[in-house]
């Protein structure tokens, strides 16, 4: 298993990356990042999504690259230190994707 500081292995992201795969994230082309979209009823769920991962993020110091415009929400995820994926981005990506539960099917 890597450490938060080293990029994914081969195996890793087969075992840890494609269950977000299957969940909606994609691979970022010409980058070793992952993405996805979130939609919302209106700025204020949005708004909240984001606030909550904000805060995980801190405690991980680990911010996501993200972009808002009203109900969406677009998130990509990189460890810049090590310039691609690390088991950082899939936590966050689990705890994004936890925050997500009480907004599907809205």
């Amino acid at each position: 298993m890597s450490s938060p500081k080293m990029k994914l292995s081969e195996e890793e992201r087969s075992t840890k990356v494609s269950p977000l795969l299957n969940s909606g994230w994609s691979m970022v082309e010409n980058r070793d990042a992952i993405y996805k979209e979130f939609l919302f009823k209106n700025f204020n769920e949005a708004f909240g999504f984001m606030s909550r991962i904000s805060m995980q993020a801190e405690k991980m110091d680990h911010h996501p690259e993200w972009f808002n415009v009203y109900n969406k929400v677009q998130i990509t995820l990189s460890s810049h230190d090590v310039s691609g994926l690390s088991d950082r981005d899939v936590r966050l990506a689990n705890f994004i994707e936890k925050a997500f539960e009480p907004f599907k099917g809205k």
